[in-house]
């Protein structure tokens, strides 16, 4: 059995890492509730972009656009696949960052020339080490997602979606199903899938009024669609980074858990390993007396 100071100074270890565990629960419970807030401003926005391409698409459901070309004819070995990856830019958050990576690598199975754009520190030290294109210019933190920075990471995109060099485009991220559980998948941004819009169905006694589209239909496209790509990255950054901390919350909850757990055996320990040192003191005692008294 450890004697007594080493016991002591354990509990006074583990109690000072609890004190950490403790405060970064609370830190990332704080950052979560913000990133909830922000979603929750900025949604209503994006839903009703996607709103009117929805309206748009039912009106002329045989509308022709680049944002809608499947680009069938491109054979899927030369089908050049960009994924933009999501991570954390530090551990501490259990399997958040497990999670992500192994349905990057999914993609990354599948046939195709592959680009990755890689958001989040750990994200991008995982993947340098494979023989994956790593967009370099991508230096993106995932702290405060911000509506500027997913313009600027949709303009990359989009430019390079238009201009050929990208036939295919998808955010790897995690979603909060609800306050104790996040889902990691995967979300195509572009080419637009027709179907994704057609859910949106109105009801029937609704009037279905006529519309206008002014210069064209192309022009307003134009002006939409990079607007609803841009609203759906800044959804994914900000369910990203709430899930993140919500993650954190739990990991650092359960390591607190473990503290309180772990100091309670050692303070069993301790006592025992007290209470035997009290009772050998007052045995030598004892026995030194009587070898006084034969004496």
């Amino acid at each position: 059995m450890a004697n007594i100071r080493e016991i002591q100074s354990r509990i006074n270890s583990v109690k000072d890492t609890m004190k950490i565990t403790n405060a970064m629960y609370m830190i990332s419970s704080s950052k979560m509730t913000q990133a909830k807030k922000k979603l929750a401003d900025t949604e209503p926005y994006f839903y009703a972009l996607q709103g009117e391409i929805s309206r748009i698409l039912r009106h002329l459901p045989e509308l022709e656009h680049p944002f809608f070309d499947q680009r069938e004819n491109v054979p899927a070995e030369e089908r050049k696949i960009g994924s933009i990856v999501i991570t954390a830019d530090k551990g501490l958050a259990g399997a958040y960052n497990h999670n992500v990576v192994k349905l990057e690598e999914e993609i990354l199975a599948r046939p195709g020339i592959h680009k990755l754009y890689i958001v989040g520190e750990l994200g991008r030290h995982y993947f340098a080490k494979r023989n994956v294109e790593i967009d370099t210019n991508f230096q993106y933190t995932v702290q405060k997602p911000t509506m500027h920075r997913a313009r600027d990471i949709s303009g990359v995109l989009l430019d390079q979606f238009e201009a050929g060099e990208l036939d295919e485009i998808y955010v790897v991220y995690t979603r909060m199903e609800n306050s104790v559980q996040s889902e990691a998948e995967v979300m195509k941004l572009l080419p637009l899938e027709r179907s994704s819009f057609s859910e949106m169905k109105m009801p029937l006694n609704m009037y279905r009024e006529a519309i206008e589209l002014y210069p064209s239909v192309e022009a307003v496209l134009d002006s939409i669609v990079p607007n609803y790509v841009t609203g759906m990255i800044y959804g994914s950054l900000v369910e990203a980074y709430a899930s993140e901390h919500n993650a954190r919350m739990m990991a650092m909850k359960s390591a607190t858990d473990s503290a309180e757990s772990l100091i309670h055996d050692l303070s069993i320990v301790y006592n025992r390993a007290r209470q035997a040192a009290i009772t050998q003191e007052i045995t030598e005692v004892c026995a030194g007396a009587r070898a006084q008294q034969r004496k």
